[in-house]
């Protein structure tokens, strides 16, 4: 069984549907108690990094959230449920030196898409939303199946920049490339939304559901 958690932030039902399609059970997780039972879980999320880490600490999900991660069990976050995997991040942060914690699971970053690219070139839209290709930066199992330059779904503001770049699953060009899809161990994450993403978002729910992901 797969549980996607549920801390008043994610397209829920949308993951939820989207598994049922590729054949996997998955179940909306609401008691911190429930975390430890999955085979493995979804962190989704959208909106802003503060209020998700507020909502997660509201609900008591920060700490089964970070012992699960320890635990081997596969854990995969989506989209804000990605950056909120991550140390810290300069949206809503109080100031420019101080950033706002995250879970702290992998070591790293979330920064601003920068508007202004320089002298010569256009300004970008932020946020960052549409289809956009995905390339592999390591051969992963979350995206067997899967070709260089496949497209999936975004809808974000803030990227994040892992601290170690061989946790960098995937890369994406916008402006310049930026890290959009990551694993370490048994942590997986994409920024894009998988259960947006058609066929090739698809496969990736059936991949990890379904694929070995325990890695060291």
């Amino acid at each position: 069984m797969i549980g996607i958690v549920n801390y008043g932030m994610g397209n829920l039902r949308s993951v939820q549907k989207a598994l049922e399609r590729v054949g996997t059970q998955a179940q909306i997780i609401d008691k911190p108690e429930q975390i430890e039972t999955a085979e493995r879980l979804i962190l989704p999320g959208v909106g802003a990094f503060a209020d998700g880490m507020m909502h997660l600490r509201d609900c008591g999900m920060v700490e089964p959230l970070m012992q699960y991660a320890k635990s081997g069990q596969p854990l995969m976050g989506i989209c804000l449920g990605m950056q909120l995997l991550f140390d810290s991040s300069a949206e809503d942060a109080p100031s420019i030196v101080e950033s706002v914690k995250g879970l702290g699971i992998l070591p790293g970053q979330v920064v601003r898409f920068q508007e202004d690219q320089g002298p010569d070139k256009p300004r970008l839209k932020v946020p960052h939303m549409g289809w956009n290709q995905i390339d592999f930066a390591t051969d992963v199992p979350l995206f067997e199946g899967l070709s260089a330059g496949d497209h999936v779904y975004f809808v974000h503001g803030y990227y994040c920049v892992p601290e170690d770049h061989k946790d960098i699953a995937a890369t994406t060009d916008y402006g310049q490339p930026y890290c959009s899809a990551v694993h370490r161990g048994n942590v997986w994450a994409t920024q894009f939304h998988p259960e947006k993403s058609q066929h090739v978002g698809l496969r990736i729910l059936e991949n990890f559901a379904k694929a070995e992901l325990v890695q060291a």
